[in-house]
C-alpha cells in the first residue's frame, strides 16, 4: 500500500469529513499525459487537466547509463501529479471562502 493510500485510509478511519481533496479527485483531474526525453538523461511529463491547464514534472539521471524510460516516466508523472494537489487545494479553499 502506498503512503498516499495509507494516509487516505487513516483520514477515512478518523471520520474526517470536511471538504477535502482525495487521490481519486486528483487522478480525475488528469485527462492526458505526454512524455519527452532529452539527451537520454531527462524525462519530462506534461499532464493535461480537465480544464486544459497543463502541469509538468521531471526526472533526470546523472549518467545516461542509468537511464530507464519506464522509471523516468513514473518519476516524472509523480512529480507532475504532486503539483495538482497544490492547485486543487487552492481552488477548494477559494470555493469554501466564497
Amino acid at each position: 500500500m502506498s503512503n498516499e493510500s495509507q494516509i487516505e485510509l487513516e483520514i477515512v478511519e478518523k471520520g474526517l469529513t470536511a471538504p477535502r481533496l482525495t487521490p481519486d479527485l486528483i487522478d480525475g483531474c488528469i485527462v492526458n499525459d505526454q512524455y519527452h526525453v532529452f539527451n537520454k538523461v531527462l524525462t519530462v511529463c506534461c499532464l493535461t487537466l480537465r480544464n486544459g491547464f497543463t502541469v509538468t514534472g521531471e526526472s533526470a539521471c546523472a549518467s545516461p547509463e542509468n537511464f530507464d524510460a519506464a522509471l523516468g516516466q513514473k518519476i516524472a508523472y509523480t512529480n507532475a501529479r504532486d503539483k495538482i494537489w497544490a492547485l486543487e487545494g487552492y481552488l477548494l479553499k477559494q470555493k469554501l471562502a466564497e
